[in-house]
């Protein structure tokens, strides 16, 4: 996957190939663009993911009404969403996430395998079986995918994810206590390690039924854990402790994954991969690496997005020679406000980003609409979905596919931070936050430039020109604005 396809006999080549496929309806699951493979192609047309969803408890949660989301998200412009399969689960409390989807309450927490009879250790849901599946959950989550479907929702299936407490463990299908088969005693913090005994077999299991079950779905790719480094976790990069308003950045360190979790981890990916070799459709595979940012040593050859949790824009830039879509995977734990998660946003997608998912606490059961009240380490609402799909619609009004990010068109910007996407002479967007001192100054080349400065509020006009420019440094007068703008610039020769 690490190539880029130029000239004109490549595009026409692949223009070629994707008019037969067409023509013969054959589709094709959502893949890295062959022109740019930072940005997906889906449909036959370039992706980017973008997204306020909820907390992945779709599917694993009985009374969660996911016809009633789906369709608030295609209706509201989300074309993403991100779901758990079942072999983690949440108990009520947990994060003191209020409304938690993610923790279905007592009887209506359904997984890939059947249950027993046998009582287990949680308030009395019983055991499971792991040598036998259960086919509601498969006729549930394949109904979950066919309607996300239909509303070309994209659906990141994340198998696989670290336990972080006890009290949640006592809950898990994987824990000996909640089974009948015989596994041994276990950490929890090595059930996603090469060190879980039997265990790993039954999982691999899983993975190979769930690879099967969805290989039909072009919308869809696969994510091997959620916060592996929660697992046994080697910590990587150490910085001070330090908030910027400005940004909504926030750092302590990040941790990557242990050589255990990482041996595991590229044997998952390697079972997608030999379990789809046969079949007709190829998923991609996503690895989620840290938290903040990380310039990644090594990628598995099998995976093709790069995550990241409440990622800087760093992450994005950092990681861009590995040629693959790096994705803002979760965000929250910030400031309560839906301006801190728009700010991280923009900053994100103007960094040369390909997907940004907002954890979204306003999706709830009986609130699959997006109109919960809730309590929670993060925000979400339809205003800021609202918000959202016009920063999509801001972003693909570009020819982003032939756009990269740009670190020297902003050449001083006092009072303010800056993230660049461009097509250099020919087009950018730049994204501005912080307090403006009323004038920006741009390197740019010599033409005869349209350019707009737009509120991220609500997508009006702050201010709009033309301007004929012989090439070097432009001044720019800009009028005070709230936090953030965004400016877009075309070339009009």
């Amino acid at each position: 996957m690490d190539f880029k396809l130029t000239g004109m006999k490549s595009k026409l080549l692949v223009l070629i190939i994707f008019i037969l496929l067409f023509l013969n309806g054959i589709t094709q699951p959502i893949a890295l663009h062959p022109y740019n493979p930072h940005y997906f192609v889906y449909d036959g047309k370039p992706t980017l993911l973008i997204t306020s969803a909820e907390h992945y408890g779709a599917v694993l949660n009985l009374d969660f009404g996911y016809k009633k989301y789906l369709k608030t998200m295609s209706d509201e412009g989300m074309n993403y969403t991100r779901i758990f399969t079942g072999s983690y689960v949440e108990i009520p409390g947990s994060f003191n996430i209020e409304n938690n989807t993610l923790s279905p309450v007592t009887g209506r927490f359904i997984t890939p395998w059947k249950r027993t009879s046998e009582p287990g250790l949680f308030k009395g849901e019983n055991k499971f079986d792991l040598s036998q599946w259960d086919e509601e959950y498969f006729m549930r989550l394949n109904d979950f995918i066919s309607e996300a479907d239909k509303y070309d929702i994209v659906v990141e299936v994340t198998l696989f994810c670290s336990t972080y407490q006890d009290a949640s463990w006592e809950r898990n299908p994987f824990n000996h206590q909640n089974n009948i088969n015989g596994l041994p005693v276990l950490d929890r913090k090595k059930s996603n390690t090469i060190y879980n005994g039997e265990l790993i077999d039954y999982q691999k299991k899983m993975v190979q039924k769930i690879v099967f079950e969805l290989n039909d779905f072009d919308n869809v790719f696969y994510e091997i854990q959620n916060e592996p480094w929660s697992d046994d976790p080697q910590k990587a990069t150490r910085i001070l402790w330090t908030h910027d308003p400005a940004t909504a950045r926030w750092t302590g360190y990040s941790e990557t994954a242990s050589k255990a979790s990482l041996a595991w981890q590229k044997i998952i990916a390697q079972t997608i991969v030999d379990t789809e070799k046969k079949m007709s459709k190829k998923h991609l595979i996503a690895q989620n690496y840290c938290n903040f940012k990380h310039s990644l040593e090594e990628i598995d050859p099998n995976i093709s997005i790069l995550n990241f949790h409440y990622a800087w824009p760093d992450a994005a830039w950092l990681n861009y020679a590995w040629n693959r879509p790096i994705g803002f995977d979760e965000s929250g734990f910030s400031e309560n406000s839906d301006t801190t998660y728009l700010r991280q946003a923009w900053s994100f997608m103007l960094a040369g980003g390909a997907l940004f998912n907002n954890l979204d606490y306003s999706f709830a059961v009986g609130y699959e609409d997006g109109t919960a009240k809730s309590d929670a380490p993060g925000k979400g609402s339809k205003e800021l979905r609202a918000m959202l799909k016009r920063m999509h619609n801001f972003i693909k009004a570009f020819d982003f596919i032939k756009m990269a990010p740009d670190r020297d068109v902003v050449f001083h910007s006092p009072g303010l931070i800056s993230q660049a996407l461009s097509e250099k002479g020919k087009q950018y967007a730049i994204y501005f936050s912080g307090k403006p001192s009323g004038f920006i100054k741009l390197d740019l080349p010599k033409g005869r430039y349209n350019y707009e400065l737009i509120s991220p509020y609500d997508g009006k006009p702050l201010k709009k020109g033309f301007t004929t420019h012989d090439g070097g440094i432009y001044k720019m007068e800009v009028p005070g604005f709230d936090q953030m703008a965004v400016l877009r610039i075309l070339n009009q020769k």
